[in-house]
């Protein structure tokens, strides 16, 4: 398979395609959800359109798949935003039209549930954007976080490089989207800690492949998506994250386990993992809690890499995924992590 190739970019003044491909959330919680397209508009300069299953909770897989069509087969769209995940979207996978959506490649933005969809981008030869959905990035309460929308800006816009950094401070609890209250001020924050570096410390130069590790976990047992030559994946940057039904450090070793029995771990010499979620509305962890469960994750994940990747360089705490601020990674795109200098760049 050839590498994905950077679908054009859109500039100020474009139409951009605002999807539900997983949840039609939006349809519960207007909030955050007409607040995100406000700031498309206003802070972006781009011009959004809704599809039928937009704000539809419920729709079918067969409408889910229609939106997506018809915003990446509209000429005057020029990039497709997801509104938000979900939790069904591998059964959107097998209704969609690989060589549609191959003519008429564009920039998708998404994440979470939506690792569907970048992956199926993968291997349809065009780089996605993991990232920037618009309920939760551009629809976070007080202001988008300036790390997430400088991340943002340059993935909407720009082709070139750009350098990750991580984020001073950083959020992790929410607040009730249904309560007007939550938009009327900054969501309160703690110090962000940097990252860490774990393994050997070398140079890699990757396209990137991930994504939510849950998600990734669906793909591997319905076998979606996966390339059936694993040497389509060497020397690749993996990347991944998990969501906020905070997977137990367990789940999270016996799904790299999994992958390490397939022979797949041992293919990425990097790997960068986002910096989890902790807390949740089922589960609103103390900060002790919270301190140990992204402790347990990261001793879950090491332990994976020592058993089948000794080989592979790991990074944790990194700002994407279920996180904020975030940043957006060009799925399939380029990505240069160096170990001894601390330092990552991705080129959207």
């Amino acid at each position: 398979m050839p590498n994905p190739a950077y679908p054009p970019k859109p500039r100020p003044g474009d139409r951009i395609a605002v999807i539900s491909p997983s949840s039609g959330l939006p349809g519960l919680l207007p909030m955050p959800y007409e607040l995100g397209l406000r700031r498309l508009e206003k802070d972006f300069g781009l011009v959004p359109v809704e599809y039928p299953a937009s704000r539809k909770m419920g729709a079918t897989p067969r409408e889910r798949a229609d939106d997506i069509h018809a915003a990446f087969k509209d000429p005057s769209v020029r990039a497709v935003m997801a509104s938000i995940g979900g939790d069904d979207q591998i059964t959107v996978l097998p209704l969609l039209d690989r060589e549609l959506i191959r003519d008429n490649p564009k920039p998708f933005f998404g994440y979470s549930d939506n690792t569907n969809l970048l992956a199926w981008l993968w291997n349809t030869g065009i780089v996605g954007y993991h990232g920037a959905s618009v309920m939760t990035e551009l629809g976070r309460p007080g202001a988008m976080d300036p790390h997430t929308a400088e991340s943002v800006r340059a993935a909407l816009f720009s082709s070139g490089t750009y350098e990750l950094r991580p984020a001073e401070r950083f959020r992790d609890a929410d607040r009730d989207w249904a309560d007007p209250a939550t938009f009327t001020a900054e969501p309160k924050t703690r110090p962000g800690g940097g990252w860490s570096w774990y393994g050997p410390q070398h140079v890699v130069d990757g396209r990137s492949w991930g994504g939510n590790l849950e998600v990734l976990s669906w793909l591997l047992m319905s076998d979606r998506e996966i390339q059936a030559g694993l040497s389509a994946y060497d020397g690749c940057v993996l990347f991944l994250e998990t969501s906020e039904e905070l997977p137990r450090a367990t789940e999270v070793f016996r799904i790299l386990r999994n992958m390490g029995e397939r022979g797949l771990l041992r293919r990425f010499p990097a790997l960068l993992m986002g910096r989890p979620k902790t807390w949740s509305f089922e589960q609103p962890n103390d900060r002790a809690s919270a301190e140990r469960y992204a402790s347990e994750q990261r001793e879950a994940v090491q332990r994976a890499l020592a058993e089948y990747a000794p080989d592979t360089m790991a990074v944790f705490d990194v700002d994407l995924g279920h996180t904020d601020p975030q940043l957006v990674i060009p799925y399939g795109g380029s990505v240069h992590v160096d170990g001894p200098g601390r330092r990552i760049t991705v080129t959207y």
